[in-house]
Parts: C-alpha cells; structure tokens; sequence
C-alpha cells in the first residue's frame, strides 16, 4: 500500500507543479502590463501593416510598399501619426535610428513602427501594446538644409 500512496502522491505532486508553471507563464505572457498611470497596456500587437492598421483603427493611406518596408500615415479621433512595418529587426532599427532626427515619439513592436507626438503614441499604445521611445533631444531635425551633420565642419560663414 505505501507503494500506491506513494505514487498517487507523486502524480499529485507533479499535477501540482504543471498547474503552477502554467499559471507562471499565463501571468509572464498573458496581460499586457501597466502603462505607469494605472493603464493597461494589451499585449504587443503583431502583424501586417493592414492588421496593425485595423487594431489601431486606422485607415492606412499607403505611401511606401516595398519588401523590406512598408509606410503609410493614419488618422484617427486621437491624431495623425506614421505607421510602418519592416521586413528585418535591423531594417526597422536603421529607420528609427534616421527618424530621430525628425523628433518625436515611437511606439514600437516586432518589425513595427508608429511615430508621431507623445499623446498619440500614448493612445496608440492602448490599442497595440509596444515599448514608447524618444527621439533624441539633440537635434531637431529643422536645420533646414536637408543635409547630414557628418558633412558640416561646425564652422559657417567665410
């Protein structure tokens, strides 16, 4: 008897131990998380351009339709912003990487993109999940000359 007891123990005990490792990753992946002000942020939304449009309830006007990029702007009751997905994580971090120049908030997914000002991104990010990243403060992209800085020695004038 002590056999079996042992036994339906064990198979108790590793019934047990399954439950809470699913509850574990339930509570890991499940949810989104708290947006800092006590709002739910869903989980990071994946997809096509067309589906991330949809999710954000967007109606995409498509400027760029390439492989490796695809662009369009959108507009909804919280404000216009510039939504793009990329066929490569390093395709998306060059884009973003030149896009800081021009200033501005990021919502950013897997091989996704929205940009716009920080109180669009902030309503964007309840519909589609995604980390917020800023621009970089210093450079505001209103050089006017449409030039790089590699180019400018710093020294204007004659």
């Amino acid at each position: 008897m002590v056999k079996r007891n042992g036994t339906r123990r064990a198979a108790r005990d590793a019934r047990r131990a399954v439950a809470v490792a699913g509850l574990a990753l339930l509570t890991a992946c499940g949810g989104g998380g708290d947006g800092g002000d006590g709002t739910v942020i869903p989980p990071t939304a994946t997809g096509t351009l067309e589906e991330l449009a949809a999710k954000a309830h967007c109606e995409p006007k498509l400027q760029t339709d390439a492989q490796e990029l695809r662009q369009a702007n959108c507009a909804t009751d919280d404000g216009r912003y510039v939504l793009a997905t990329f066929a490569t994580d390093r395709g998306q971090r060059e884009w973003i990487n030149e896009a800081n120049d021009y200033g501005g908030s990021f919502l950013v997914g897997r091989k996704w993109v929205a940009v716009s000002d920080a109180t669009v991104i902030a309503a964007l990010r309840g519909r589609l999940g995604g980390t917020v990243e800023s621009a970089s403060p210093h450079h505001s992209g209103s050089g006017g000359d449409g030039g790089s800085e590699a180019g400018d020695s710093g020294h204007h004038g004659s």
